[in-house]
């Protein structure tokens, strides 16, 4: 059967842009009539990056889906952000510029299979990180980003068993710097795991003073070699302060765009991955472009609607969270 997006969006037949419309003054027209916001990530393509209100991480996203008074939200990310946001902002339209826009991570943990698994430990309480579907939020205890999982994992009381969901390698990160016995979903991210520990080498060869930073969705092996971890944001701040100025960078390597932005003198290279191809650029985030986003918002469509007893149920461990990062000051 299919879902309620998808139902719309075969009532919505893509229109042939006019080659001549300049597509940032027309989106800032439509932004203006629509009382509408645009929030994107950090993986999304220079052009929508350049345009967007607000540019972050889950994080930073997710508290700004809470907050915004627009009456549209613009999601330039993937589906599970759009989900997020609406669960946030229930009265608010939430749009998002290709409904095909997915999570592999998200992907690798189905919802029902997740229950069954949770059923296992019943005395766990559990934590999900923010890339999972709305339905594996409700789910949850607590949500997570790269930039607070640890310092939620370290709230909790030391006696207090946890799952932890769906990101093995942040999972199997979070529970090294913290010293907690961490029960893990076997999920991972395609992008986060293609990175080449031989080609690395070889590059850091080439640039023998390159600082290597890695996002902690990366496998062990890489974050072993990494001079330093963290969230987008983390990695952002850390190739902004540094003195130095080669930086080798293993995420998705749309976060490139805005390194070179704030640190125009510095040399930022995409760390490689273990093949050929661009799997350093998420498949998923690269469907949206600056034309579907125009359209996106001019015909307000796809929209992204959750059902009111998941957002109910998702809503309390994304709350959980705003309330401890807020806390802690993060």
């Amino acid at each position: 059967m299919d879902t309620f997006e998808e139902i719309k969006l075969k009532g919505f037949v893509e229109e042939e842009i006019d080659p001549t419309l300049d597509l940032f003054v027309e989106i800032e027209k439509l932004k203006k009539e629509k009382n509408a916001v645009i929030l994107a990530h950090y993986y999304q393509e220079p052009d929508i990056q350049d345009i967007a209100d607000y540019i972050g991480d889950s994080l930073g996203l997710s508290q700004q889906a809470a907050k915004t008074d627009a009456d549209i939200i613009v999601f330039a990310g993937v589906h599970f952000m759009a989900e997020t946001a609406k669960i946030l902002s229930p009265n608010k339209k939430v749009l998002l510029p290709d409904l095909k826009a997915g999570c592999s991570l998200a992907d690798s943990c189905p919802p029902h299979l997740f229950r069954k698994f949770k059923e296992n430990y019943p005395d766990h309480l559990v934590i999900t990180y923010v890339n999972c579907t709305a339905e594996l939020k409700a789910l949850s205890d607590i949500v997570c980003t790269s930039s607070n999982a640890i310092q939620i994992v370290e709230s909790l009381p030391k006696d207090q068993k946890i799952i932890f969901g769906p990101d093995k390698n942040l999972g199997a990160y979070v529970a090294k710097k913290t010293g907690r016995d961490l029960v893990l979903w076997n999920g991972a991210c395609m992008v986060h795991e293609i990175f080449s520990r031989e080609k690395i080498t070889k590059l850091k060869e080439r640039y023998p003073n390159a600082k290597l930073l890695a996002h902690p969705e990366c496998e062990e092996v890489i974050l072993k070699m990494a001079d330093y971890i963290g969230s987008t944001t983390g990695l952002l701040k850390y190739a902004t302060k540094s003195p130095e100025k080669e930086f080798i960078v293993a995420t998705e390597s749309g976060i490139i765009h805005q390194m070179q932005k704030d640190n125009p003198g510095k040399v930022f290279i995409p760390a490689p991955p273990n093949n050929s191809c661009a799997c350093n650029d998420c498949p998923h985030m690269k469907r949206n472009t600056l034309e579907k986003l125009y359209l996106c918002i001019k015909n307000e469509m796809p929209e992204i609607n959750v059902p009111q007893h998941i957002i109910e149920r998702a809503v309390k461990p994304i709350e959980r969270m705003l309330e401890i990062s807020a806390r802690l000051g993060l």
